[in-house]
């Protein structure tokens, strides 16, 4: 039956102001009504706003101008924001027409926003003249400002409706990039009838395989795309055609060999031609210097220099890794040459052989619900949060929310999506429904975070169980969530996550990680599936002897992802046509990669390998000349891990609460107040240093002749 027309009852809840989002409320017949009502009521605010700039020149304060119109604008955000995540989780293509019918009207909305020369004027204003303005409201204006003049707020009128309508095609673009992608993976599936292909799969996959296909009706093992199904065949699995068979069809992904709807590559070359144009309006010489604008790195020459830097220092490691790799797969494994689709393979078998454990060993000490429990005891030790599970409308049964607390009172609201499904794009991620806000009126707005992942679901009665991989992304994606969730700022424009520099914005989350690696940790977060035995001290010795298994070629491989981008957004596209058009061609952007990976990969996959047609990071996310951000934070989270190494000498634990209360108060419950190179020093006394990334991530010194394969 179709839906009635929504009336205004049906609208209310999700119109008004809310603490969490109203799923239940919220469906696709509503979600356009109550978008375009919200976006009236921004529009009008917006007038109003514009109407006090253009007829008064007395002083405008933060009270009466600049918060109705932010309420405004926060109602309309916020409500959008829940539809562009249910476009990221539950991509039915219902949701799918709703978000793709709205995206021209709201980017179009917030492009011209950003340029609007009456809300520019009227910020500056404010900043010269307000009364009104304590540190935090400060901090967030001159944030505000330098992010219209990066929207065009200063471009001359002739120039505004092309930057207008690159931001629309961008956003409609990155939309379909991420769609291509989706569906693209979906569209590949093998239903496995003879037992016998399945040799060396782990039980566990083996009966998520079954239950796939019984899912659908058939008999036998489906297998699909998604990672629980993917990362186990190339991992585990002896057919090594299977193997090579999965791992093209994985690296074609929306790529010319496919359906040409589904193709990313003219979307990808698009997407860079119109970066381009959009930076030079800016006045930037390319689209790499436009977005280091307002993040840590001083300049593109700072970002290639620690690029190369890091690349000398880890290259020698990824050497010794490779040839260790061909050694034992010509000389163990009879596999010579070693092809792509046996490298995660061959690594496996080489890590039982040196270690002696598998994955698929240590994930039985991993079931989901033990790992939550042991997370949410620590963050309880470090910052004195206690979380409680809380039942509020979600989106998809599988979600579970929980309440914090930290000292009596509410801190904020947690969203744990953790299961792969069909209508949900691949990752992991951090998203907030909300951000820390206070009213003038005196009412908080606590903050609310969507944590996502795509691990295997339960099967039967059988809980999920974790590789420590996925362990390490859980905690990775909890430290986002973490920096938005315990901030104390109530700005919200400054609050949590929001404005932070995007290359210290991974500071948080990969600092977290390293505790996932620590004993005590361990203990908390293990309870073998079968016997309820915590992870054996002689299974942890070998798993932290592994630790550094690879780290060299690891490494590397994030240098080539984070040098491909950069190079791209700087190189290409630059010089304009005689018409004005800033053209890509696929073929320099394949020639690039190249480049970059001969000056610094070990491994090189065959020339059909589409990499870029997948890096949704970059096309589809917000790490466009940004990918090297990881690795830029990483040199801040690994010195700031070293603070609670030092305490434990003394003190006797990692996990101290005198050292957890200084990093909260000083880098996660400050958000964007500050600078974060300014945070870093007051948590550490000092500027970061490289030396603890070095030791945490690569471990000893590698020879320094590797022996050849």
């Amino acid at each position: 039956m179709t839906e009635k027309t929504p009336t205004s009852d049906d609208l209310t809840p999700l119109l008004t102001h809310w603490q969490f989002p109203p799923f239940d409320a919220l469906i696709p017949e509503r979600a356009t009504a109550a978008i375009r009502s919200a976006l009236a009521t921004a529009q009008a605010a917006v007038t109003q706003a514009k109407r006090a700039v253009q007829t008064t020149n007395a002083a405008l304060t933060w009270a009466e101008w600049y918060a109705p119109l932010d309420e405004a604008l926060e109602r309309l955000g916020a409500l959008w924001g829940v539809v562009a995540h249910l476009h990221s989780v539950l991509d039915t293509p219902e949701w799918r027409a709703v978000y793709n019918e709205l995206l021209p009207e709201m980017t179009r909305f917030w492009s011209e926003l950003g340029q609007d020369p009456d809300l520019y004027a009227g910020m500056k204003r404010l900043l010269a003249q307000a009364p009104d303005l304590n540190a935090w409201r400060r901090r967030a204006l001159e944030l505000e400002v330098r992010d219209r003049l990066l929207s065009g707020a200063e471009l001359p009128e002739t120039a505004r409706p092309r930057f207008l309508a690159i931001q629309e095609r961008l956003s409609a673009l990155a939309a379909k990039f991420s769609e291509n992608l989706l569906d693209a993976t979906n569209a590949y599936s093998e239903l496995v009838t003879d037992e016998a292909q399945l040799a060396g799969l782990p039980e566990t996959v083996r009966a998520m395989a079954r239950a796939a296909a019984e899912r659908d009706g058939a008999s036998g093992w489906k297998f699909t795309l998604q990672m629980p199904f993917y990362l186990p065949v190339m991992q585990y699995a002896e057919d090594r055609a299977w193997r090579a068979r999965f791992y093209r069809a994985y690296a074609t992904r929306a790529s010319e060999f496919g359906p040409p709807e589904q193709d990313n590559g003219p979307i990808l070359t698009e997407i860079l031609a119109l970066r381009q144009e959009e930076a030079q309006l800016l006045g930037f010489p390319h689209y790499a210097a436009y977005s280091l604008a307002p993040k840590m790195a001083p300049s593109p020459e700072a970002v290639r220099d620690f690029l190369a830097d890091l690349a000398r220092a880890a290259r020698p490691y990824a050497e010794r890794d490779k040839a260790e790799l061909e050694r034992f797969a010509r000389d163990t494994l009879g596999v010579s040459p070693l092809e792509p689709w046996d490298i995660a393979f061959a690594s496996e078998k080489l890590r039982q052989a040196k270690y002696a454990f598998s994955d698929d060993e240590l994930r039985q000490y991993f079931p989901l619900p033990k790992v939550l429990d042991g997370l949410f005891a620590l963050i309880t030790r470090l910052y004195g949060v206690t979380f409680e599970e809380v039942v509020l409308p979600t989106w998809h049964a599988d979600v579970r929310t929980y309440r914090l607390d930290k000292a009596g009172e509410t801190v904020g609201y947690l969203y744990l999506d953790l299961f792969a499904r069909e209508t949900k794009k691949g990752g992991a991620w951090m998203n907030d429904a909300k951000s820390r806000h206070r009213h003038l009126d005196g009412r908080v707005d606590h903050p609310v975070v969507y944590l996502v992942c795509n691990f295997a679901p339960p099967v039967g009665d059988k809980p999920t169980t974790l590789t420590h991989d996925e362990v390490l992304t859980l905690f990775h994606e909890m430290g986002h969530g973490l920096h938005h969730l315990l901030t104390q700022v109530e700005e919200r424009e400054i609050a949590g996550l929001n404005h932070v520099e995007w290359d210290a914005v991974e500071l948080p989350s990969q600092f977290f990680e390293f505790f996932a690696w620590e004993w005590e940790v361990l203990q908390t977060l293990t309870a073998h599936v079968e016997t309820g035995e915590t992870l054996p001290r002689a299974l942890f010795d070998k798993m932290t002897a592994a630790r550094f298994f690879q780290a060299g070629m690891q490494t590397v491989r994030q240098i080539e992802f984070a040098l491909f981008d950069f190079r791209i957004h700087s190189e290409l596209g630059v010089a304009a046509t005689p018409e004005g058009r800033h053209d890509v061609a696929l073929d320099d952007v394949m020639r690039i990669l190249d480049e970059v990976r001969a000056e610094v990969a070990v491994f090189t996959p065959p020339q059909w390998h589409r990499f870029p047609h997948s890096f949704s990071h970059i096309f589809a996310g917000g790490y466009a000349a940004g990918y090297y951000s990881y690795k830029w934070a990483e040199v801040l989270a690994a010195d700031a891990y070293q603070a609670f190494l030092e305490a434990a000498e003394t003190r006797g634990s990692v996990v101290d609460p005198t050292v957890g209360e200084r990093f909260w108060r000083e880098i996660l419950a400050v958000g964007a107040s500050r600078p974060a190179l300014e945070s870093f020093v007051a948590f550490r006394g000092r500027e970061p240093k490289i030396d603890a990334l070095l030791a945490l991530t690569l471990g000893s010194q590698p020879d320094t002749e590797p022996t050849g394969a």
